[in-house]
This record gives C-alpha cells, sequence and structure tokens, in this order.
C-alpha cells in the first residue's frame, strides 16, 4: 500500500478502537470489518502504536484483544500484498507484523484474545501470540496459506508453542479449519462459550487476573516466556531467580503474612 494511501484509510475511521475503564482494563478493537479486519500496513502501525503506548503505561492492568464485524481477523490484506510482488516489500511487512506480534508477547499484564468469530492466517496467529484467548463456540480458525501456496511460516511460530506438534504440523500443511472446540482441545484457546456469554466470559477472566498483584503477574509473565525455550537446567535458574526476586516484592509479604494470619491480603 503506497503512503497515501494508508494515510486515507487510517483517517477514515479508527483503525483500531480503544476503550479504558477505572481498573486499567483496556479493550483494543481491531475496526476494518468490510475487510474482515486484515492486517494492512496502517492496522499493524496503528495496533504497533497502541502496544507501545501501552508498554510504557504502568496503570494498566489487562488488555482484551477484540474486533468489529463477522471475522476476529483474516490475516495479512492481500490484495495490498499481490500489489506489490518486491523481495525487500515482503521482508519489510513481515518485519513490521513480527514487532507488533512479539509486542504482545512483552507488554508487561496479560493480553485476551476475545474471539468473536474467524481467525485465519495471521489471524489465527494473533490468537496464538496473545497470552490468553476466549471464543465464541461458533469461532473457527485455520492457517490456510498453503492454499494460496504460501506455507503460513510466521503463524506457525506461535502455533507450535500452542498446540502439539503433529497437530500445528497438520493445520499448516492441509490449511482446514477447526472449530472452537477443537481449538480449544488443541491448547489454542482457553475457553469457550456461547455468543451471548463472550463478554461474560471474558470479564470473569478479568477479574480473576485483577485480583492478583500486577507486579507478581508481570514478573511471572516474563518468566514463563523466557523458560520455555530454555534447557530444564537454566529453567529452573531463571525460576528460582524470579521466585526469590518476586519474594521481596511488598506484595508478595503481604499475601505470605495474610496466609500466615489467615486473612484476606491487604493489596
Amino acid at each position: 500500500m503506497r503512503a497515501s494511501d494508508q494515510m486515507s484509510e487510517a483517517a477514515a475511521e479508527p483503525l483500531v478502537q480503544r476503550a479504558a475503564d477505572a481498573r486499567g482494563v483496556i479493550t483494543l478493537t481491531l475496526n476494518r470489518p468490510q475487510a474482515f479486519n486484515a492486517l494492512s500496513e496502517a492496522l499493524l502501525a496503528t495496533l504497533q502504536a497502541e502496544l507501545d503506548a501501552l508498554s510504557a503505561d504502568a496503570t494498566v492492568r489487562v488488555v482484551v484483544l477484540a474486533a468489529q464485524g463477522k471475522a476476529f481477523c483474516a490475516g495479512h490484506d492481500l490484495k495490498e500484498m499481490r500489489a506489490r510482488p518486491a523481495l525487500e516489500y515482503y521482508q519489510r511487512l513481515f518485519a513490521q507484523c513480527t514487532r507488533m506480534m512479539l509486542s504482545l508477547r512483552r507488554l508487561p499484564v496479560p493480553v485476551i484474545a476475545r474471539v468473536q468469530g474467524t481467525a485465519t492466517a495471521a489471524g489465527c496467529q494473533l490468537v496464538a501470540q496473545c497470552d490468553l484467548a476466549v471464543a465464541a463456540s461458533t469461532a473457527r480458525f485455520a492457517v490456510s496459506g498453503i492454499n494460496l501456496g504460501l506455507f503460513c511460516s510466521t503463524p506457525s511460530v506461535p502455533l507450535a508453542r500452542n498446540v502439539p506438534r503433529k497437530q500445528a504440523f497438520e493445520m499448516l500443511v492441509s490449511g482446514e479449519f477447526i472449530d472452537a472446540a477443537q481449538a480449544q482441545l488443541r491448547g489454542l484457546v482457553n475457553r469457550v462459550v456461547e455468543s451471548a456469554q463472550l463478554d461474560a466470559e471474558v470479564e470473569a477472566l478479568v477479574a480473576s487476573i485483577l485480583a492478583k498483584p500486577r507486579a507478581a503477574v508481570a514478573m511471572g509473565k516474563e518468566l514463563f516466556y523466557r523458560q520455555v525455550e530454555l534447557g530444564m537446567e537454566a529453567a529452573y535458574a531463571a525460576a528460582g531467580e524470579t521466585m526469590a526476586c518476586n519474594m521481596m516484592d511488598p506484595a508478595a509479604l503481604e499475601g505470605v503474612q495474610a496466609f500466615i494470619e489467615k486473612r484476606k491480603p491487604r493489596w
């Protein structure tokens, strides 16, 4: 997409709607329903700007990633991609997408995908990249690039870290859809509910997180993803150091003292 086209799209209406409440819960809603929330360059840039701002905001406790329309996200904008068949452009585009995906992981707070519809290719990647996911029972998931002759290489990275390898590879080489129940069984999403209950289920998960100290959750998230990439001995060393530092946090000291005194912690 040309720079002028990106500016035109961004100016038409917010590509990402942002809502915040007094508890520090931020909801970012993808807002390209007419394009099934495909990840155009402009949408990627807008989402990146939002994530950069959130990373520096100590009042944020939870981020919910939602979407408008029938689809959660249809992946990359194929029309935009096909219009510029140049290796340098594609390298830059996928680097831009990778940076955004990693920003989700690097946020010090949990990110919950609220999946109301279809999530395909990089849209399925987006679900897998979030820390948690709640899906409507009607949602469907696929890494379907192979059907177009394009193996979903970048989506395979978080997919293979969510789903057992043989099941992940089957999805990648078949391009076939799985339903929400299968996605939950395979570990791609945490919870599946009827569409009418989706917001309530997301809120239940949010409330559970908010009941815990932010510092402990932040330390835990960082360690969780770091240790899974390590061997067992190195993972234990990293985890032990994190637990020791966590134990020195005032919230943990108060939590342990409250347990000893058989009372609720005063956080």
